[in-house]
């Protein structure tokens, strides 16, 4: 009777995952084609490190604010995060300085895979996004990350918080209502857990 109970639940997941999955790759690829990301990626986990990338982070959204809420689409977007990349790398590098550190940086924009990432009251679901990323030193520390185009970033960067209204109304702007619901963790529930539901049955089917 166990056996059965445990065959069950697991048709039922795999069900319910695959629902999942279909729902969300239809929309994956549409999502990930509007968007540009934004990382920044430590040296390492240490206190210190991790400090020093929010510093780097403040001053290059400073500097970007401006320039990309200008932007009225993602090819005006690349265009100006392309444009001001040697000052971007300038400024890390000036802020790195300046903290009494002698890492390295690199910056790019490119075609990266990401994991399963919540931003806000927002979702983004696991797979390949174009992004902007700045790597100080070894890279190998947490990465703090937000969405460059449309410029989620920059809605509240005085106060260091996500703004759930703007949040929807700069998303809405260049995703359909479909994609945003696919997105948007007040209307799925525990979407994330979703997601991760649907990446453990894709692995496990692999």
């Amino acid at each position: 009777m166990r056996k059965k109970i445990v065959i069950i639940t697991l048709i039922l997941i795999c069900g319910i995952g695959s629902i999942i999955k279909f729902k969300t790759s239809i929309y994956r690829e549409d999502i990930s084609s509007k968007l540009i990301r934004f990382h920044v990626i430590a040296n390492s986990d240490l206190v210190m490190d991790q400090n020093l990338k929010l510093k780097v982070r403040d001053e290059v959204l400073s500097y970007m604010s401006p320039k990309l809420k200008q932007c009225n689409n993602i090819n005006e977007s690349r265009r100006v995060i392309l444009e001001n990349n040697k000052e971007i790398k300038n400024i890390a590098e000036k802020i790195i300085k300046q903290n009494g550190y002698d890492y390295s940086v690199e910056t790019k924009l490119s075609q990266e895979n990401f994991p399963v990432k919540t931003y806000g009251n927002i979702t983004l679901p696991q797979g390949k996004y174009e992004a902007y990323r700045i790597i100080i030193g070894k890279g190998e520390g947490q990465n703090w990350w937000c969405v460059m185009f449309p410029p989620l970033c920059f809605v509240d960067i005085t106060k260091g918080e996500v703004s759930y209204k703007e949040t929807e109304k700069e998303m809405k702007q260049v995703l359909n209502d479909k994609e945003y619901e696919t997105i948007d963790n007040t209307s799925n529930g525990n979407i994330k857990i979703k997601f991760k539901i649907a990446e453990v049955i894709k692995k496990a089917l692999n």
